[in-house]
């Protein structure tokens, strides 16, 4: 019983701790395995136990098709191997969840003691005397070796700062962060975790070899369904992304859509990178209300995405469409950049999305270069950090054998 009692206090540590503070999946998660493992010690629990006692997926889960729930315990993983690193270095009981099982472990707290081999005091007495020789001569040597390297490195530095001067190379000044870029993005530097992107992975029938479509609910199980790629915009937009977050000193989380959870929306900042017809976790948060995605039902383009303007202003279409999907080459598309706030209100989302992956691609370089966020702060009248309201924005692009050329932004609201 006092086992069981001790197992529980550390449970309700763990789930108090700064370590796992503000992750409700994760305490969940934590709460059913420790109850788990002490009611049914000789019985881990199944993938799909945990998906749908815990995380509430559907009685059809195939965890084939869902990895969520191995993602779930790798975080879980490491998120303990954290707070033992930090926090829990003094607990007496250690919870783990040794890989290749679901069950959670308990055991006590190994010290630390170091080995040592007892020798008599003739052998210590000799063997001081060697140690002291020895570590004279390695000193020598030591103090020898430093000597040469400090005047090989101070030789080296001379040299290449003087080859610098000679070439106009200021030796005192790095590059400087794009103000513009700052500017737009504190929102972004500021909130308690790293900021997340969520790319679309949209769900498709088929399989590489043979083919691929769309998946359609109104005809397509779900148990058919192949997330495993994604378009060529959503890539080259989260490698845009992770260059202009390099330079602002931040590093960024990646997830792919069908990976999201609400739990991510409620706790971190995020950048959506696709529109909700393939990044669908955009459908349950809150999105666009003046530039909405749509795709069109019947006529000539049935089947292509549009951009829709619910309120159109004088001189403005009713509908942002790119070239026709049968009539290729690609060479004029729309993308939307949106700031909205987030599940949290203390928490922001950046829409960042095309009709096409090219138009995302657009869309994502739009808001990571320099001259184009100038203009775009210019439009919205913001000139310092933290001034940045929720917006929506509609962007013409031009293509150019697949490659967004030239952005144009043809449609605001603040």
């Amino acid at each position: 019983m006092t086992q069981r009692i001790e197992s529980l206090e550390q449970i309700e540590k763990l789930l108090a701790s700064q370590t796992l503070h503000g992750s409700e999946s994760l305490c969940k998660l934590l709460r059913y395995l420790a109850n788990h493992s002490l009611e049914h010690s000789n019985v881990p629990p199944k993938e799909y136990q945990i998906a749908t006692e815990v995380f509430g997926r559907q009685k059809d889960f195939d965890p084939h098709l869902d990895s969520m729930v191995r993602v779930q315990i790798g975080r879980l993983r490491s998120k303990l191997a954290e707070y033992y690193a930090s926090e829990g270095t003094e607990d007496p009981l250690v919870v783990e969840v040794p890989k290749g099982t679901y069950a959670l472990a308990f055991h006590p707290r190994t010290p630390q003691t170091p080995q040592s081999t007892p020798a008599t005091a003739g052998e210590a007495a000799v063997g001081t005397v060697a140690d002291a020789s020895s570590l004279r001569r390695w000193f020598a040597v030591t103090l020898g070796l430093s000597i040469i390297l400090t005047a090989i490195v101070a030789i080296a530095t001379d040299r290449l700062l003087r080859r610098r001067a000679d070439m106009g190379i200021s030796t005192t000044q790095t590059p400087e962060t794009p103000a513009a870029l700052r500017v737009f993005w504190q929102g972004f530097l500021t909130g308690p975790g790293e900021p997340w992107v969520i790319f679309s992975n949209a769900a498709f029938i088929g399989l590489p070899d043979v083919g691929m479509r769309y998946y359609d609910p109104s005809r397509d199980p779900k148990d058919k369904i192949f997330d495993h790629y994604t378009g060529v915009g959503e890539v080259l937009a989260v490698h845009s992304l992770d260059t202009a977050f390099g330079l602002l000193h931040q590093p960024l989380r990646v997830k792919r859509g069908s990976l999201f959870s609400l739990d991510d929306a409620k706790n971190n900042d995020l950048i959506f990178v696709g529109s909700p017809t393939e990044n669908l976790t955009l459908l349950d948060i809150p999105g666009t209300q003046s530039f909405v995605f749509k795709t069109v039902a019947s006529g000539s383009r049935k089947g292509n995405v549009e951009i829709i303007n619910v309120h159109p202003r004088l001189g403005e279409p009713r509908e942002f469409l790119a070239t026709p999907a049968n009539q290729p080459p690609l060479t004029e598309e729309y993308s939307v950049v949106a700031l909205v706030k987030g599940l949290n209100p203390s928490r922001s989302a950046l829409i960042l999305a095309g009709t096409t992956t090219i138009g995302t691609q657009a869309a994502v370089e739009y808001v990571c270069q320099q001259s184009s966020l100038e203009g775009l702060l210019q439009r919205l009248s913001v000139s310092k950090a933290g001034d940045l309201k929720p917006f929506e924005a509609v962007i013409h692009v031009k293509v150019v054998r697949g490659v967004p050329v030239g952005s144009e932004l043809v449609a605001l609201r603040k």
